[in-house]
């Protein structure tokens, strides 16, 4: 956890050698005009689980189109993909989200999203989960507060567990295409009366270069997972970074309030049960 602590240092730090550049609040630059806009990223990194002597790669990307109609009225449609390898044996997950959702680009938006998740395992073991909840934004200047809940289930062959979760992501744009986030994250399952929590905490720099659709970011998550019958836990650190291509937005406060601004919780470890 002292990794996820120097990392937040470090992002505040690089806020404060902004602060002397950067713009007023950016409200002024929200424009709510119908349009379609979306983005497509790919990262590569390492996961370290903690009391492991071993690195394994990781590895994914994401695609999401924002449809805007009906003045404010919006459909999101999500695919990602999430990968570890190398030491241990490969373990995927392949995710769909579909978000139904109301925005005032200067205030809020507010609405809906249902999640369906495949992880690939051994032979003969079918794993898959759904999720559904709401989730909200609240826009205030230079910073989003996004809010999410879900419920859901996870299916491994004849087994079915419940599920709940909550998530809240902070992001501050230092200028209008420097973006911090933050994130913390809880997820639990019921194995017939015995649970598992996932706690999850991640920190992003992303910077888009200036009249071009090109972003770059590198990002640290931590989570830990633990059995409610068991006293140890498993924790993983990844570090991971990234390339973003991007359409329909000029920048990433244009695309934070305008476009394709949801998404959902994607585990570290892929092993996730939500």
């Amino acid at each position: 956890m002292h990794r996820f602590l120097l990392v937040v240092a470090s992002l505040a730090a690089t806020t404060s050698a902004f602060a002397a550049d950067a713009p007023p609040p950016l409200a002024e630059e929200t424009v709510a005009t119908p349009r379609i806009s979306g983005y497509g990223e790919l990262y590569l990194g390492g996961l370290r689980f903690v009391g492991d002597d071993y690195t394994t790669r990781a590895g994914g990307g994401a695609a999401r189109v924002n449809i805007a109609f009906a003045q404010r009225w919006n459909l999101q449609g999500d695919l990602t993909y999430d990968r570890i390898w190398g030491h241990y044996d490969p373990l995927d997950d392949s995710r769909g989200a579909v978000h139904g959702f109301y925005r005032d680009p200067d205030r809020f938006a507010a609405g809906i999203f249902a999640a369906y998740t495949s992880f690939g395992f051994a032979e003969g073991v079918t794993v898959y989960n759904y999720a559904v909840g709401p989730e909200a934004q609240l826009y205030l200047g230079n910073l989003t507060l996004y809010g999410q809940a879900s419920v859901g289930q996870l299916t491994v062959n004849d087994f079915h567990g419940d599920q709940w979760g909550v998530r809240g992501v902070a992001r501050y744009f230092v200028q209008k295409n420097l973006r911090l986030d933050a994130e913390l994250d809880f997820n639990q399952t019921d194995y017939n009366g015995t649970s598992e929590d996932v706690v999850g905490a991640a920190v992003q720099a992303m910077y888009r270069f200036d009249e071009t659709p090109w972003a770059v970011f590198g990002r640290y998550e931590f989570e830990r997972r633990k059995f409610e019958t068991s006293t140890d836990d498993i924790r993983a650190n990844k570090f991971v970074i990234g390339l973003r291509a991007s359409f329909g937005s000029d920048t990433l406060f244009d695309e934070d309030r305008n476009g394709a601004t949801m998404d959902t919780y994607r585990s570290s470890s892929v092993i996730n049960t939500k």
